[in-house]
Order: C-alpha cells, then sequence, then structure tokens
C-alpha cells in the first residue's frame, strides 16, 4: 500500500475562538467542500461540540454521481490547537486529517496534514496519478477561496 501526504496552510484574519467555532464543526464542511454530493447522515445537532470518539456519517460521490457512504471518527481533539479526523468506513485505505490552529498577528495560521491510501494496489496508485491527487488539490484550492470569501484574505503586516 502506497502512502501519500498533502499539506496545506493558509493564514486567516480571525480570532481563534472564530476559527475553532467554525472549523470544528462538522455543519460548515459542506459550506467549503465542492459539489460532491457532500452530506452529513449522522443525527448530530448543529450546535454539537467536537470531541474525541464522535463518529460522523457522510454520503459522498466523488466520481461519476456514484453515492458512497463514509464513516470518520474524531479521534483527537486539544480546543484551539488542533482536532485528527480518521476514516473508518469508506473510499480510502487509509485516511488521517490533522488540523492545526496557531494564533498569528492579525489572525490564525491553519495547517492542514492529510495522510491518505487508496485500495486496490497499482491500480489505486494508477488512480491516484489520474485522478485522486488531482481531487483532493482542488478540494484544498476551492476551501482556500470560500475561506477568503467568508473570513477576508489576510494580509502581511
Amino acid at each position: 500500500m502506497k502512502i501519500y501526504t498533502f499539506r496545506f496552510e493558509q493564514k486567516i484574519p480571525v480570532n481563534m475562538e472564530t476559527a475553532w467555532d467554525f472549523f470544528s464543526s462538522p455543519f460548515n464542511l459542506a459550506r467549503i467542500t465542492p459539489s460532491l454530493g457532500f452530506k452529513i447522515v449522522s443525527d448530530l445537532k448543529t450546535d454539537q461540540k467536537m470531541y474525541p470518539g464522535i463518529l460522523i456519517a457522510y454520503t459522498v460521490a466523488p466520481l461519476l454521481g456514484i453515492k458512497m457512504n463514509w464513516l470518520t471518527e474524531i479521534t483527537h481533539v486539544s480546543e484551539h490547537e488542533y482536532f485528527i479526523d480518521e476514516q473508518r468506513f469508506g473510499p480510502f485505505a487509509l485516511w488521517h486529517h490533522q488540523h492545526h490552529f496557531k494564533e498569528i498577528d492579525n489572525g490564525i495560521e491553519m495547517k492542514d496534514i492529510l495522510t491518505y491510501a487508496i485500495p486496490y494496489g497499482y491500480v489505486g496508485r494508477m488512480a491516484n496519478g489520474i485522478t485522486v491527487k488531482s481531487k483532493i488539490q482542488k478540494i484544498f484550492t476551492f476551501r482556500e477561496k470560500k475561506i477568503d470569501e467568508l473570513f477576508g484574505v489576510y494580509k502581511e503586516i
């Protein structure tokens, strides 16, 4: 199994409380994810606070509109610092997504570290090169633009 790592960083002109409240809510994920048929199907309350062990079920349609079930678990939470989600069931052989937050001048710096693997051996490695890697990049590019629209563009001092 080949393991891939993707890193993304963005500076956002908001305080830590605002950033944490937004990004730690599963319901905001759909707002910053491009159209992949992404829908939360878990019975969560909209004000649900994240905690280690919470399971979040989604449906996604990443390829040809074919719906797939995806279950993630929030495995670690350190409020205002980081949280980690891991796939328990879904399209990947491995999905480990770290979300880190750090206060900086006039805002926060958000870092994502995504470690993933695709099933099916050689076929999965080919699929990563042909489509999966570029789809992940597009998701984070879309997310960056949406975050800028929602919170404004960070300006260096």
